[in-house]
């Protein structure tokens, strides 16, 4: 971890790889400043690691780094023990979250975090890269909520971009709260909703046997990708709602 003037730079790094027993090794875990990592106890072959946030953050002018690797044969869990707040720094530069996933030819990655909450006043740009051989599998589970109770939310932006076996499948980019282009909170945006999340499935089953497109209820749809991958949107008015939604889509994909 590195503090500069304008904030706290910290990285967090996992590498998962298949220990030839029939299970996961970590041989990379390392985390520092407000990003400390724990291995818990996994199920069977996977491996399954918590980000457990040391600090309060990310603040106006910090920079988080988060890269994990599952090679091939690897199977890998990551969660987070609780909320990431973002929050208004002393400085007012905006703050940044980026988030590197990278899946090999017959690697397994879950991205589950817990949500991201913007609060008042903060300003916060997350970005998710993510790339997926052709024969590795990803889910991928991202929930933000504008504004803690009764709060309204800080400015936030964010883009994910998938691409699996070298071919772009998602590039998306969404821009919420104070200063974010018009129309965001109306009827062709969240529609007054304040939890909004984004679940993508990559399989290499979905290439021969596509998913076919539906609505989940009034406020989430099931979009096939143009490769082995699917996209669930959904728009909740709070963050237990919105996780119900993702659950039963996660659950109607297995």
């Amino acid at each position: 971890m590195t503090t500069a003037t304008g904030g706290v730079r910290a990285h967090a790094r996992i590498v998962a790889r298949d220990d030839g027993r029939g299970g996961t090794s970590l041989p990379v875990l390392d985390g520092d400043g407000p990003l400390a990592l724990r291995r818990t106890r996994g199920n069977g072959a996977e491996a399954r690691v918590m980000l457990v946030g040391a600090m309060s953050g990310p603040l106006g002018g910090d920079h988080f780094t988060v890269e994990a690797d599952a090679e091939s044969g690897a199977r890998l869990k990551v969660g987070s023990a609780a909320a990431t707040i973002a929050l208004p720094g002393q400085g007012k530069s905006e703050a940044r979250y980026d988030v590197r996933l990278s899946v090999a030819d017959g690697g397994e990655l879950h991205w589950l975090p817990e949500q991201l909450i913007s609060a008042r006043g903060s300003d916060l740009h997350v970005t998710t890269h993510v790339d997926v051989g052709a024969t590795g599998r990803l889910v991928l589970r991202e929930e933000q909520v504008l504004g803690r109770v009764g709060e309204e939310p800080g400015r936030l932006g964010s883009r994910i971009r998938v691409r699996v076996a070298g071919r772009v499948v998602l590039d998306q980019e969404l821009a919420c709260g104070p200063g974010a282009p018009g129309g965001w909170d109306g009827p062709a945006g969240l529609g007054g909703c304040r939890a909004v999340g984004q679940l993508v499935v990559v399989r290499p089953e979905f290439g021969e046997n596509p998913v076919a497109a539906r609505v989940l209820g009034e406020n989430a749809a099931v979009l096939p990708l143009a490769g082995p991958a699917v996209l669930v949107s959904a728009v909740a008015a709070d963050a237990l709602r919105l996780r119900g939604l993702l659950d039963e889509a996660l659950d109607a994909l297995a």
